[in-house]
């Protein structure tokens, strides 16, 4: 039968936990049962018919799921796998790497005969011939290939033991020890090894804190199937591998940690963050075939970028080029160094387009190739992009950034044909028209996914994966006084900055001792409107609009003048005023519970004209429902 399941097939899988290879594992066909979500990945228990086992499907392996390709019930050959450890249990976690699927769901769960004793006692009958003849063949066959296999086993140890003594120390690293891809390691794995290749290097910094200072940098790795981690190293271990860790080269890394990645922070697609100490064990594979990883993108159409504005989240685009500007200097303010930048236009099939800016050497390099051809039309793809909100939204290149130009892949020949047949005759508007101010005011961006606070407070998992964004019309109905409003502020790049010793302000993000410093708004309002209430965030700029003048204009007030009534006056004079808002809605976890933070984005005063216009708009959609 084809739908069949292996034999014994968790047996073969607690008795091999780690493989060597893909090649030394036989065929393993189980059952998958009991398939559910548990955070970001899927678990299920493999069973054989006669065993169970927990097992978790890769994070690579969702979208077959999402689409059905993989089905509760449904049958799946292990190709990979490695078997871990439950913490402080003794139970066993299969981690498969790597799978087929082999059959749909089936109608029931597979179960093994159970054989009592009186069925015993009924099959204890005479063999048919047939039957007997095969049974023979069988223990034959099993009698001659036993002593076979222990030959070439003991065989195939002596010709690695000659092997390994004169091999480089990375060779001998990847004979001596299995290669995990970078899917398959969790916080919970034990000894493991990586083959990886340093796609991204970041400088090494210094930081100071309560328990004293140090220095730290990170890198980003990725391996053959183009899955990526983030490493991070500090003090000692920053000391030993910066310099080690050079940029494109292939290394064997082992005896690292893992933990679940902070999302807030994280700069790739993945679960877990890697840190590594001075331990740890870095070799560089320099005498053997290296690889180069496949490039995977994660594409956002540019009709949806608006929420990824000014976040810490970057993003991969694909479009088809309009325009390229020469190349440019820009002036750096912290040590007056010219950054080569070049700007260019691209467009995707929702026909809104989007200014991109490369920099550095993508401005020279690719930037000029893509001058050159700018009248053919050329599709990149670009990964690793920020977001900002010039111009509405625009995007820019970073260290890590790549720009590929026609890429061999679906999404690239979808785009060409699109663009060919439709697109090149296609009215295209930049995607930052009405997301963002279009002029000083920035009455305009304030008419787009309006909404009342209740729909904000009364739904608390908002923001939950990625920061959502919304207009609001309301006032300004408090602003604590006593509150600390604003922090000191090193003029050259707004970080915090601490008196130092003697005379001024040392900044720790410039490292330099300046004699002043600027103050900037952090401050906490409540707003209200027709329907609810809302605490909400303010910088600098936002909050310069709702009270009317600046941290230093109010520290003055308040401090030097002497005028507690006048500072509480001006304070009071920036309440019940209507204001139109731009709110990001995020979750902030604190006690182990996680609360929304509402941040003000932009502010803008009411113009009465448009917001006439606007309410007719909404007048006419509630008549005519559509």
């Amino acid at each position: 039968m084809a739908k069949s399941l292996s034999q014994d097939a968790i047996s073969t899988i607690l008795a091999n936990p780690s493989p060597d290879s893909s090649s030394d594992i036989p065929e393993i066909i189980v059952q998958v049962l009991d398939l559910k979500l548990t955070g970001n990945r899927y678990t299920f228990n493999a069973s054989d018919g006669k065993m169970k086992l927990r097992a978790i499907f890769p994070s690579n392996m969702s979208s077959e799921i999402i689409t059905g390709s993989v089905q509760n019930k449904g049958l799946v050959r292990i190709l990979d796998y490695t078997l871990n450890d439950i913490p402080n249990k003794s139970e066993k976690y299969l981690i498969v790497t790597k799978c087929e699927v082999v059959s749909p769901a089936l109608e029931t769960e597979i179960k093994a005969e159970v054989e009592t004793e009186e069925h015993d006692t009924v099959l204890k009958k005479p063999k048919l011939e047939n039957e007997a003849r095969y049974e023979a063949k069988a223990d034959v066959s099993s009698i001659i290939l036993k002593p076979k296999q222990e030959i070439v086993s003991k065989s195939a140890a002596q010709i690695v033991h000659e092997q390994r003594t004169n091999m480089a120390p990375s060779s001998r690293m990847a004979m001596t020890r299995r290669v995990h891809p970078l899917v398959s390691l969790n916080p919970y794995q034990g000894n493991w090894m990586i083959k990886v290749r340093l796609t991204s290097k970041g400088n090494m910094r210094t930081y100071k804190n309560a328990r004293g200072e140090g220095c730290v940098f990170n890198v980003e790795l990725t391996d053959e199937d183009g899955t990526q981690i983030q490493a991070t190293m500090f003090n000692e271990a920053a000391r030993k591998f910066y310099e080690k860790f050079q940029l494109g080269k292939v290394y064997y890394i082992s005896r690292g940690t893992l933990k679940v990645a902070n999302k807030q922070f994280k700069t790739v697609q993945n679960d877990y963050e890697m840190t590594l100490n001075e331990n740890s064990v870095v070799e560089e594979a320099s005498n053997e075939e290296t690889f180069i990883p496949e490039t995977k993108f994660n594409f956002v159409p540019i009709d949806q970028l608006g929420p990824y504005v000014n976040g810490r989240e970057l993003v991969d685009i694909i479009g088809v080029v309009q325009s390229v500007n020469p190349v440019s200097n820009i002036k750096r303010k912290i040590d007056n160094e010219n950054i080569p930048k070049r700007d260019l236009i691209v467009a995707d099939e929702t026909k809104k387009t989007v200014v991109v800016s490369l920099w550095n050497e993508l401005a020279n390099n690719i930037g000029q190739e893509l001058f050159d051809n700018a009248d053919k039309s050329p599709i990149v793809a670009i990964k690793s992009l920020k977001v900002s909100d010039f111009q509405g939204v625009s995007l820019s290149t970073l260290g890590k950034s790549s720009v590929m130009i026609n890429p061999d892949i679906p999404e690239a020949k979808k785009l060409r044909s699109w663009y060919d047949s439709e697109g090149k005759g296609s009215s295209m508007a930049s995607i930052g028209l009405g997301l963002s101010p279009s002029s000083k005011t920035g009455a305009r961006s304030m008419y787009t996914d309006r909404v009342s606070l209740t729909h904000i407070t009364s739904n608390p998992s908002l923001g939950d994966e990625k920061p959502a964004f919304f207009s609001i019309k309301a006032f300004v109905s408090l602003i604590r006084p006593e509150q600390a409003m604003w922090y000191r502020a090193c003029k050259t790049c707004n970080k915090k900055v601490t008196e130092a010793v003697g005379s001024g302000y040392w900044c720790e993000g410039c490292q330099k001792n300046d004699e002043e410093c600027n103050l900037r708004y952090i401050m906490v309002s409540k707003i209200s409107d027709t329907r609810g209430e809302a605490w909400v965030s303010a910088f600098n700029e936002q909050a310069e609009k709702i009270v009317g003048c600046s941290a230093d204009e109010l520290d003055k007030l308040k401090s030097e003048q002497g005028d507690i009534d006048g500072y509480q006056k001006k304070l009071k004079e920036a309440t019940w005023v209507p204001h139109l808002f731009k709110v990001s809605v995020t979750q902030n976890e604190y006690n182990n519970e996680k609360r929304q933070r509402i941040t003000v984005r932009a502010v803008a005063p009411i113009n009465f004209a448009e917001e006439s216009r606007f309410l007719l708009e909404e007048i006419k959609k509630m008549r005519n429902p559509q």
